[in-house]
């Protein structure tokens, strides 16, 4: 009699356990990109339990993932990226029967060239990289990424502490690729960052919205979201994408290979893009979301507002960030060059 009810037990035990095991979805995404309220709201509505970790920059989420001993669902890698992932066969082909929300998606961000038949991603945000600059401080028309190289603005210019972002602000202003794999010019847009660094008050990411927003600055580089929000606590401030054309970015959710929740991770996905949902996640986090449907229910201000929206038609040279793939290096040794001097 002991024996069964051991065997019972211990039979109570794996069900209840495997039952737990598949009641839970582990996500990985960066901070503080996620209206908390969100992830309560999809807890009480499926009874899926989920458990939330974050991280700061693509390479640290994909050195974790690569490595191997996480046991992630979702993760949450932007456009080069998640094409790095997929030639790696890292993610998984999503149902798309199992998100009907992705009806939703605007059509022109459907089949980007990371994703080109839209079989392992759906995007979850999307923005420009362009120019914030003091309407007080700045008196000339700001529209070229030449301003950036006065130096009747020393000490006043915040560029980007990021490779491909400040290496691709040269070679748009140059006229070539941010995705050019052309060592000469490469050496040309190396050579005009360094000639520019003497003019350059600091490199910087995320604090370079404090100090527009405090005025210690006149210009800087700026990921748009951000500029949403600096604009919104400095009326001084505006943004700029410009004419020589510049970096159109996405951040995906995408689910990872050999995960033993799939349909959680995609009952998830289609979630975080139901209209209602995606509306209050964009505005907390103060980022563009690629849905129609949920960008009606935007208040109208933030609607027009161009920076956050802005008409895609009217820039004919933006650029998705490609996977640089074994060409990394050349980067990074470019990077290394203009930072030593």
């Amino acid at each position: 009699m002991k024996k069964l009810l051991m065997i019972l037990l211990t039979i109570l035990l794996l069900t209840s356990c495997s039952k737990e095991d598949e009641n839970v979805l582990y996500v990985y995404n960066w901070g503080e990109y996620i209206e908390p309220s969100l992830i309560d709201e999809f807890e009480k509505e499926t009874g899926i339990k989920v458990v939330y970790d974050t991280f700061e920059q693509n390479e640290d989420m994909y050195m974790k993932v690569k490595e191997g001993g996480s046991n992630y669902d979702v993760v949450v890698p932007s456009d080069y990226m998640v094409e790095k992932m997929i030639r790696e066969g890292m993610v998984e082909k999503i149902n798309y029967d199992n998100i009907p929300n992705f009806k939703y998606i605007d059509q022109k961000f459907k089949n980007l060239d990371y994703d080109p038949k839209n079989e392992y991603t759906v995007p979850y945000m999307w923005g420009t990289v362009g120019i914030v600059y003091n309407k007080n401080l700045v008196k000339e028309k700001v529209d070229s990424w030449n301003i950036l190289w006065d130096k009747k603005y020393k000490d006043n210019i915040i560029m980007m502490n990021s490779t491909r972002d400040t290496l691709g602000v040269a070679l748009k202003r140059l006229g070539y690729s941010m995705n050019s794999r052309n060592e000469k010019e490469l050496e040309e847009a190396k050579k005009s960052l360094i000639e520019q660094k003497p003019i350059v008050l600091a490199y910087l990411v995320d604090e370079t919205k404090n100090q527009m927003v405090n005025e210690e600055a006149s210009i800087a580089v700026m990921y748009s979201g951000d500029a949403i929000v600096a604009k919104s606590e400095n009326e001084n401030l505006d943004y700029v994408i410009p004419k020589e054309g510049s970096n159109l970015w996405f951040d995906t959710l995408a689910i990872l290979k050999g995960t033993k929740h799939k349909e959680n991770a995609e009952k998830f996905i289609n979630f975080m893009i139901k209209p209602e949902n995606a509306k209050l996640n964009a505005e907390y986090i103060g980022y563009s979301i690629p849905s129609t449907q949920a960008k009606k229910l935007l208040d109208k201000e933030t609607q027009e507002d161009t920076t956050a929206y802005p008409d895609l038609s009217k820039y004919k040279n933006m650029e998705i960030f490609k996977d640089p793939s074994d060409f990394i290096e050349k980067y990074d040794d470019i990077w290394a060059e203009i930072k030593a001097h």
